[in-house]
């Protein structure tokens, strides 16, 4: 059953005949008669009486007519939504992002991008790096936040990239210097995020170049209370510049990090090749407006 025939169908009821019905469905009068005729045939049943150039609706075609209104409707509310989707008046984003870093980063342009298409909605999920390039990998978000540099099966847009910072309890040797690097600090116990978070491999990476085999102590995935671990004097931690001056604490040192290749560089990442939504290249169209303009 085509939707082309229950059109003509419908039509010869509301114009009253076939010619009238032919002008509005712009067809020839013959076209909408061997339309009808091919639905009556299908359905194995007449669907109007004839009498001459008038014709009626049968028990059946009363069935059929109110029946195919409710599914031209329902073809007209497709088009409809569909169009209102193209348009970007709704739809879905879904994004993952880190822990750290994101309130900064992104925050601000969730408020930018509600203003600009207020009918879709921001699915957000949180994890650490490695975990959202697995979801986006099994397409279970649209885009994800992760750490330069990423694997060749994503596509990546530089966010913003921030040098480390050693954050040192007060009593620490190293308080006052202009910089540390790694030898200098072996001697003191590391405080890392938990695993999953790629600034770990990022510090371990650096370690290892150094032939510096840090000591362990604490694990956790908030910012805040591995600051409060090193007020504490339980160890030292690292924190990307702009987070650790958000979490300026009087008990605790920043000082730079000199050591290469360590710098903490975000990006937006997606699937190589992978299909973006409307919503989702207009996400990525602001993300390299706010930061790219």
């Amino acid at each position: 059953m085509e939707l082309r025939t229950l059109r003509a169908f419908v039509e010869v009821v509301r114009q009253g005949g076939f010619s009238q019905a032919a002008k509005v469905v712009f067809a020839t009068q013959s076209t909408v008669s061997k339309a009808v005729k091919q639905l009556e045939d299908e359905l194995n049943i007449p669907l109007l009486e004839r009498y001459g150039h008038r014709s009626t609706l049968t028990a059946a075609g009363e069935i059929v007519y109110r029946r195919a209104l409710a599914m031209l409707a329902e073809r007209d509310d497709l088009i409809a939504e569909l169009d209102e989707l193209r348009g970007l008046k709704r739809g879905t984003l879904r994004l993952g992002l880190p822990p750290l870093g994101s309130p900064t980063l992104f925050a601000p342009l969730f408020a930018s991008f509600r203003s600009r298409y207020p009918g879709i909605e921001i699915r957000l999920v949180e994890h650490g790096s490695k975990r959202l390039e697995e979801m986006l990998q099994a397409s279970e978000v649209d885009f994800a936040a992760s750490l330069m540099p990423v694997p060749d099966a994503f596509e990546a847009e530089p966010v913003r990239s921030e040098p480390l910072v050693a954050l040192l309890p007060a009593n620490h040797p190293f308080q006052n210097a202009r910089h540390v690097n790694f030898q200098e600090l072996a001697p003191s116990p590391f405080i890392l995020f938990e695993s999953g978070f790629a600034l770990n491999a990022i510090l371990l990476d650096a370690c290892e170049r150094r032939g510096v085999t840090p000591e362990v102590v604490a694990r956790s995935a908030q910012i805040d209370f591995i600051v409060a671990l090193v007020a504490a004097g339980l160890g030292i931690a690292f924190l990307p510049r702009m987070i650790a001056e958000q979490r300026a604490h009087e008990g605790v040192a920043r000082v730079p990090l000199d050591e290469p290749g360590t710098d903490w560089s975000m990006a937006l990442i997606w699937r190589r090749g992978g299909y973006l939504s409307d919503a989702a290249r207009a996400w990525l169209d602001l993300v390299r407006e706010h930061y790219h303009a």
